[in-house]
């Protein structure tokens, strides 16, 4: 009998699949918490203050309308982001998240024929992008968890087509700063696109951002990924954002599929897009929390990576084994094992209350897994 695997493209069920944090609801069922509010998630980077208010008082403004299709250029968010970054509109399209717009960019220019260049622990989705085009996948090893741009480039080949540069990066939490990017730029081959992935980026105060938008407006190789899910709170509605030369862009647009963004996740990254209150409040956190946990992580003789971002990545000896042991306590963290960091967990800086509480299941269950 004829199966869907022998009518399927052959490569497509060796394909790798993505593993998100894992819900709260999944593991209150699975460890029989009776109330799912028992537990805290601390697994996936998301923001522990919620959505950007004005991006919440925007929907529930907006509820009314879900009855009519959303705009399918998104010319309102275009044009309001045209204006914040000083960029033209035509520069910029959106996508469910940075996850779509790695998919257009896969479509566009990777095929059996191409690879890709990315740090070995680099943000997975890259590798696992490239297989779904049939594209090769070259893995530079990090120097002290970060990238390295040298070695980057030098591992460059005729058949490369895309350099994935994550910064902030998933999962270290490190990133490399503007003259290294100038200097990377400044050697790249003229049939390699450079792919600036800041998923991270408005996390950090402006004067602490690199600006790679810049290569942009030079009209360079380049492509800027950003995205509403981290910073303004977003993460539910899957809104995100690229910024490249015109012609790029207009590639792009080809692979999209109509009304790809909903009318809820516009109106909400619009309105966020004005919170400057809540991006100042969420930095605060922020650095409150990852000074928090280094202090913490000292007193527990833990090795970490300090991080420039959200979340961080903390040495703990048998993750998996760490990450479980956290689980029966009501915290979810990140086990780092496919990214080859069997040793180590991700840990999301919440809010106060969050952070102490994992601290103290992080100290119980070392003591578990020691014994």
């Amino acid at each position: 009998m004829t199966t869907f695997n022998d009518l399927s493209r052959p490569w497509i069920a060796g394909l790798g699949i993505y593993e998100p944090g894992r819900p709260i609801e999944e593991v209150a069922r699975q460890l029989g918490f009776h109330d799912a509010g028992e537990i805290i998630k601390l697994a996936s980077n998301e923001n522990a203050l919620g959505p950007s208010p004005k991006a919440a008082a925007a929907i529930r403004k907006a509820s009314r309308r879900m009855h009519q299709y959303p705009d399918g250029d998104a010319f309102n968010l275009r044009q309001a982001l045209g204006r914040k970054l000083n960029i033209p509109p035509e520069t910029i399209i959106t996508g469910a998240g940075s996850n779509e717009l790695i998919e257009f960019i896969g479509h566009v220019f990777l095929d059996h024929t191409t690879n890709i260049v990315m740090a070995d622990r680099a943000f997975v989705v890259y590798r696992l992008m490239a297989a779904l085009f049939q594209a090769g996948t070259i893995s530079v090893p990090m120097v002290r968890f970060t990238h390295d741009l040298v070695a980057m480039r030098r591992a460059i080949t005729p058949e490369t087509r895309v350099v994935f540069i994550a910064n902030p990066n998933n999962p270290t939490g490190t990133m490399v700063g503007q003259g290294e990017l100038d200097d990377f730029m400044e050697g790249l081959p003229e049939h390699v696109i450079a792919v600036f992935d800041e998923a991270y980026i408005e996390l950090l105060s402006p004067e602490d951002q690199p600006d790679c938008i810049k290569y942009v407006r030079e009209g360079r190789k380049a492509i800027v990924l950003r995205t509403f899910s981290k910073t303004y709170g977003l993460a539910g509605l899957r809104i995100g954002y690229a910024i490249a030369p015109e012609d790029c862009i207009k590639l792009m647009h080809r692979v999209r599929q109509p009304f790809n963004t909903s009318a809820i996740a516009q109106i909400a990254a619009l309105a966020a897009l004005e919170d400057e209150e809540f991006v100042s409040k969420t930095r605060a956190m922020i650095r409150e929390g990852v000074n928090y946990f280094e202090s913490a992580f000292l007193d527990m003789h833990l090795e970490f990576v300090p991080s420039s971002a959200n979340f961080i990545l903390v040495r703990v000896g048998q993750g998996k084994q760490v990450f479980e042991a956290m689980q029966k306590s009501g915290v979810i963290v990140r086990p780092m094992d496919p990214y080859g960091l069997s040793d180590y967990i991700r840990i999301t800086i919440g809010t106060r209350k969050d952070n102490r509480r994992c601290a103290m299941a992080l100290k119980r269950a070392l003591e578990i897994t020691a014994t």
